[in-house]
């Protein structure tokens, strides 16, 4: 009949003051149960002990029948609605292009348990607080590919966040072809705001495309890039080498970035560059990201109002009916 109380509401709740009617009417019908039946003189009820009638079990609990009515008549009169709620929400929506290092050396632990998995879960927190944006997912090492071209679906991106490991790109760390890959997935949307997260944690060292010229051609079509070093300060245990069987062996490293090329590409396009050391500061980095690009939300609710008390009219009439028709046919006393 109604669905969940948040959507109710009534539009007289002042006849809910008559409920403590009930009480005092349960405290009369007991107080005068009595007086309704003619007393029966017997010189012994041991032979009658709990030998009462189905019939007589029903007629005594007719009075619930009444309360049942009055509570239900009650109710209507306090006229429930039930609220529909609709929203039209519009959005200037920003498009965004995650594009995520995934050379060995973010395996580096220096973050716990590693870089890696530190920026697969912030990035995962950063997706889910940008509910109308289009995001997509660029991953790059020895060479660059699309996770995950633009989406809504906000469910399927952080699937192949989760899904992200080391390995599975040739090794190394191509910048520029990560970068121009994320370009060419944003060059085409008509969003007014188009932006890149470029996360690395090492030197530009492979792939054929300059990360100058990537991030002259972002500029280009107005594509604003923020640039994230992630590393602490140093040397730290990373790999240094791997087996026959694909297993990393580990080992003590300097922590190199080149931040005066992150930095250029940054500034070039009017984005930011940020030096995460740790995972604290690295969801800082995000949280500021988040700020710097707020997605303009107009939001129109409409509201749609159903009566409801037709439904307790109903009942409470119908319990009052069934109190008397059992009352005075099948449950009848008699005299």
């Amino acid at each position: 009949m109604l669905g969940s109380l948040e959507n109710i509401t009534f539009v007289n709740p002042a006849f809910f003051v008559l409920l403590l009617l009930l009480p005092m009417i349960a405290w009369w019908y007991y107080r005068n149960y009595r007086q309704r039946y003619a007393p029966i003189q017997m010189s012994t009820l041991a032979g009658l002990e709990n030998k009462q009638s189905t019939r007589g079990s029903l007629r005594s609990s007719l009075p619930i029948l009444r309360v049942l009515s009055l509570l239900a008549l009650i109710v209507a009169l306090a006229r429930p609605q039930l609220i529909y709620t609709q929203e039209e929400v519009v959005a200037e929506g920003i498009d965004i292009s995650l594009a995520m290092d995934l050379s060995s050396s973010m395996l580096a632990q220096d973050f716990q348990p590693n870089r890696l998995e530190v920026s697969k879960r912030v990035a995962a927190d950063f997706v889910r607080q940008r509910q109308y944006d289009r995001i997509g997912l660029v991953v790059f090492a020895g060479e660059a590919f699309t996770q995950c071209p633009l989406t809504t679906d906000h469910h399927v991106l952080n699937e192949f966040l989760s899904k992200l490991e080391c390995g599975v790109v040739e090794e190394g760390t191509a910048i520029g072809m990560g970068l121009a890959t994320a370009v060419n997935r944003l060059k085409d949307s008509e969003s007014k705001s188009k932006v890149i997260i470029l996360l690395t944690d090492g030197v530009n060292n492979g792939g054929y495309q300059s990360p100058m010229l990537a991030a002259k051609i972002a500029k280009e079509y107005n594509i604003k890039v923020y640039a994230i070093g992630i590393g602490s300060v140093g040397e730290t245990r990373a790999p240094v080498s791997i087996r026959g069987d694909g297993e990393y062996i580990f080992g003590t490293v300097n922590v190199e970035i080149d931040e005066k090329l992150l930095r250029q590409i940054a500034e070039l396009t009017g984005g930011q560059y940020y030096r995460a050391l740790d995972e604290q500061s690295l969801e800082q980095i995000y949280t500021s990201i988040d700020q710097l690009e707020k997605t303009k939300i107009e939001v129109t609710s409409f509201k749609r109002y159903s009566e409801e008390y037709r439904h307790f009219a109903f009942l409470g009439i119908l319990f009052l009916l069934m109190e008397v028709l059992l009352r005075y046919t099948v449950l009848r006393a008699i005299p």
